[in-house]
């Protein structure tokens, strides 16, 4: 496989950049999508910004890093509802009865930096929009 653009680490999919289990299912699986794009998200909006790319990504910290924009559920409020169901299994109810439930908390976050870099202007309506602005 070539090397990544930026030249500073393979494009193996293989190299997690999160341990996996010892497990014979969880060394087969290999990493998720997810996990390889949030691990690599220095990376990739670096690239974005060599080639001059507008990028919407899924999750805040890609606008952190330097992204455009992120739009998606907020990680905070998922891991806040985790645990109520590790809290309602440590008391006795089984997971199979527990209800499945969807992201309820989105978060919306433009970075102006980058914007201004990319010679783009975000309309005060979208900015209105944002949960966060990054100036």
């Amino acid at each position: 496989m070539p090397p990544w653009p930026c030249g500073r680490q393979s494009s193996r999919l293989s190299e997690s950049p999160r341990p996996r289990g010892r497990g014979p299912s969880e060394e087969s699986s290999g990493p998720q999508p997810s996990e390889v794009f949030f691990g690599r998200r220095t990376q990739i909006v670096d690239l974005a910004a060599q080639t001059q790319l507008p990028g919407m990504f899924p999750e805040r910290e890609f606008a952190e890093a330097g992204g455009l924009m992120a739009y998606g559920s907020s990680a905070a409020a998922n891991f806040r509802r985790a645990a109520t169901y590790v809290d309602k299994i440590l008391k006795g109810a089984k997971p199979a009865d527990l209800p499945v439930e969807q992201p309820t908390k989105f978060e919306f976050v433009i970075n102006l930096k980058t914007a201004k870099a990319l010679g783009l202007t975000i309309p005060p309506t979208v900015l209105f929009l944002a949960d966060e602005v990054i100036r």
